[in-house]
C-alpha cells in the first residue's frame, strides 16, 4: 500500500488543468500557500481550482513515471525524509526568498 501521508497542497481546475511551475506540478504546504501560487501564476478565475491533497505516495508514482513535482519549503520538509528512504536523493535547499512576496520552489523529478 502507498503512503497515505499528506506532504502538502495542490491546485486542479477540472478536468486536468493543474498549476505548475514550468512542467513541474506545486506542491504548497498550505492551502493559503497555493492560493497565493495560483494568483502569482496569474490563473484566472481561481474559484474554479479546487484545493487537494497531495499525498507521499501518489507523489512518489508520480515521480516514478517521470513526473515532475515542485515543493515550497514547509511541503518540501515534509516530503524529503520520506522520499529519501525512498531512495530518491533530496538535498538541503535554501528557500530563503529574495523579496517578501516571494515563494521558493525546489523541483523533484527522476
Amino acid at each position: 500500500m502507498s503512503n497515505p501521508k499528506v506532504i502538502g497542497y495542490f491546485a486542479m481546475k477540472p478536468p486536468a488543468n493543474c498549476c505548475c511551475d514550468g512542467e513541474a506540478l506545486i506542491v504548497a504546504g498550505s492551502h493559503a500557500t497555493i492560493k497565493k501560487m495560483l494568483a502569482i501564476s496569474g490563473a484566472t478565475n481561481v474559484r474554479l481550482y479546487k484545493i487537494l491533497k497531495a499525498r507521499f505516495g501518489e507523489v512518489l508514482t508520480g515521480i516514478k513515471a517521470g513526473g515532475a513535482y515542485s515543493f515550497d519549503a514547509e511541503s518540501y520538509r515534509k516530503f524529503a525524509p520520506l522520499a529519501r528512504d525512498e531512495g530518491i536523493p533530496c538535498q538541503e535547499f535554501d528557500f530563503t526568498p529574495a523579496t517578501p512576496e516571494e515563494i521558493k520552489l525546489v523541483t523533484i523529478s527522476l
